[in-house]
């Protein structure tokens, strides 16, 4: 897919549009060429040619404001794809999009635990490489391979420290040398507050702590408008406060760790003691049941009125307030967002977590942050790796703009 001009600067303009009306949706020449800073002639040109080849369309006029109505822009779903991978510590989810985040294919799950298996790797390059078969999209219309995980990772060298040991060879190159595609990995919870402030409940917000509700406890920290990742990219590790003094051991060798106390996983596990010690609920799990189902479980019966679900949800939600107390007197968000797999159980968080904040938090701090519940909720993932690859997208082609062999005539598919 080369790019057919004599002008390196157009194809780079080329790919700066694109990047720009992926974000931002609908544009006139004008917004373009303000945000691009960029003459409008030159943008108008460029779009006309990007029409031609295409991959952006007309999109009527725009709203009027008392003088002629400028066309605006948005691009042609079905232009590019994107391959986005959504993991935890127990499985993992690929989903290809179009240019509108819409899927064009079903979303595969499946198990792949990442803790102490040294066969997950190599497992999530063939899964990736079989559901990219299975869609039956040619790579020449994949703009890339976006990853979300958890662990500690480095996005640039492309290495994770905690899970998918790769013998320090870097994960982007290894992935992208087996699958042809450019590959980009982040942790799980920045892309869930990318995703939130693009596309969600955050969105342009500048100042805004997400919080990953999944089997971890996670955290996404916006700050002026920009992903704050910290001075060595590891900011964010919100479910290793140590809150409780001899509390439970955490996977991370230390006590009393927020994820120790207040998890979905722990949350599971506290379910089966309590139904074993005779608690009556509407649940039917034992030891033998996978905590993963349990959880799912245990959100679904809260969500029901189940009245043992919603006790052990609100235990968690109280200490998960707790630690945003702290988090509230250090950062001073606009507002905190509460997103992932545990969004579905928001409205049931939300009172105990409010709790906590009004009992751990100075006023004047709390009643200026907002508590919000995603709309995006467990889907936030799989959009913030869309994101990622976006992002990347004027820098990877830097020198060249994706374009097709032939133009592109089939219809864009939405669901």
């Amino acid at each position: 897919m080369e790019l057919k001009t004599k002008n390196v600067k157009s194809a780079e303009l080329k790919n700066l549009i694109i990047k720009q009306l992926y974000f931002d949706n609908v544009l006139s020449c004008a917004e373009l060429g303000e945000v691009l800073e960029k003459s409008v002639p030159m943008v108008s040109k460029t779009i006309s040619e990007l029409i031609v080849e295409g991959f952006v369309v007309e999109d009527g006029y725009a709203p009027s404001s008392g003088g002629r109505r400028p066309l605006v822009y948005s691009l042609k779903p079905s232009a590019m794809y994107i391959v986005t991978v959504a993991m935890d510590q127990l499985s993992t989810r690929i989903q290809m999009v179009d240019l509108l985040n819409n899927p064009v294919a079903e979303t595969a799950m499946m198990e792949l635990k990442l803790l102490n298996n040294p066969a997950a790797l190599s497992s999530l390059i063939d899964y990736i490489k079989e559901y990219i078969r299975s869609t039956g999209i040619d790579n020449s219309k994949i703009v890339g391979i976006g990853i979300g995980m958890p662990g500690f990772i480095d996005s640039a060298k492309g290495i994770n420290y905690t899970y998918l040991d790769s013998g320090g060879q870097s994960l982007t190159e290894l992935i992208s040398g087996q699958t042809g595609l450019p590959v980009y990995i982040a942790n799980d919870s920045s892309l869930i507050a990318i995703a939130e402030q693009r596309f969600g409940t955050a969105k342009n917000h500048k100042d805004v702590m997400v919080i990953n509700l999944g089997w971890g406890i996670g955290l996404g920290m916006i700050v002026n408008g920009e992903l704050y990742r910290g001075h060595s990219g590891f900011a964010g590790e919100f479910s290793h406060i140590p809150l409780f003094e001899d509390g439970a051991l955490c996977t991370c060798g230390k006590r009393g760790c927020l994820e120790a106390e207040a998890s979905m996983l722990v949350v599971a596990e506290k379910a089966i003691k309590g139904l074993k010690d005779g608690h009556i609920s509407s649940l039917n799990h034992t030891d033998k049941d996978p905590y993963k189902v349990v959880g799912n479980a245990i959100m679904e019966a809260a969500n029901n009125g189940d009245q043992f679900a919603i006790e052990l949800l609100s235990d968690a939600g109280y200490k998960i307030g707790k630690a945003l107390a702290i988090l509230v007197h250090i950062m001073n968000p606009e507002s905190i967002v509460l997103s992932g797999r545990g969004a579905i159980v928001g409205k049931i968080l939300m009172a105990p977590i409010q709790q906590a904040m009004n009992k751990y938090c100075i006023p004047r701090l709390a009643n200026s942050t907002q508590i919000l519940i995603s709309n995006l909720g467990f889907g936030a993932e799989l959009i913030g790796t869309a994101v990622l690859v976006m992002e990347n997208f004027d820098k990877k082609n830097k020198n060249k703009s994706i374009t097709t062999k032939q133009p592109i005539m089939e219809k864009s598919t939405t669901i």
